[in-house]
């Protein structure tokens, strides 16, 4: 209902400051029927929060270019700046839809939809996100052979990384520049598949999450996606469903 996100309300409700129909529910899990469901939008649920009625937030869809530094949660324990600090005031509450870890850079998506955030970062959807990422060496074939198709696994653990495709945009003497496509969000996936390789990663940048460019937006900026943008982002996830 766009209140908060999913972790911060199974804490609410486990607290027992949720109550369903006048009573308090304390299991995350228990089904409700919501203004706006599929079954009859004249039949739902009355939840209330410390006793003060809930009603659903109108749906907002954002796109962020995140700086580098910046860390993807509300509050870090270490004071460090938070990606909400670039958010305009007055804004319903809206969550990040996945993360970029505080080194990465680039599109990051924000709604009060969680519904629609989950369906973005599940693996099983294998949306295309496209990364462009700077490394420490001259790349050759051999090296995006590997990155593309081969697992590379990483010491003991046996973890097995893989990208669905990468391709040299361009080098100097030193380093180069690629492009990084995955269809899948496991934690910090380029940045330790290209360890395991033995590559160090310069910068990262999110450029693309399916049908959706970062374009020219500046850095730090944010703004709604069209009606257009999320119009194509569902067509994406319709056909990968």
């Amino acid at each position: 209902m766009g209140y908060c996100s999913r972790s911060q309300a199974a804490i609410l409700i486990r607290a027992g400051r949720v109550t369903l129909n006048g009573r308090i529910a304390r299991d995350p899990e228990t089904p409700v029927r919501v203004p706006g469901g599929r079954i009859d939008d004249r039949i739902h649920d009355q939840i209330e929060v410390d006793g003060s009625p809930l009603d659903p937030s109108a749906a907002i869809y954002l796109i962020m270019n995140k700086p580098r530094g910046i860390v993807t949660t509300a509050s870090d324990e270490k004071g460090r700046e938070t990606v909400y600090g670039l958010l305009a005031s007055g804004l319903p509450w809206v969550g990040p839809v996945g993360r970029l870890d505080k080194a990465s850079e680039g599109l990051l998506l924000l709604t009060n939809d969680s519904e629609w955030a989950a369906k973005i970062t599940d693996p099983a959807t294998h949306l295309d996100k496209k990364y462009h990422v700077q490394v420490d060496c001259v790349t050759d074939a051999d090296l995006l052979a590997k990155i593309a198709r081969e697992c590379a696994s990483e010491g003991k653990s046996g973890n097995h990384l893989r990208a669905k495709a990468a391709r040299l945009l361009r080098h100097g003497d030193k380093n180069s520049w690629l492009e990084i496509m995955l269809d899948e969000g496991k934690n910090r996936q380029i940045r330790r598949l290209l360890e395991a390789l033995g590559v160090r990663v310069l910068r990262l940048v999110r450029v693309s999450i399916g049908p959706l460019d970062l374009g020219d937006l500046k850095k730090g900026a944010t703004r709604r996606l069209t009606p257009e943008e999320k119009k194509a982002i569902d067509h994406a996830l319709q056909e990968h469903a």
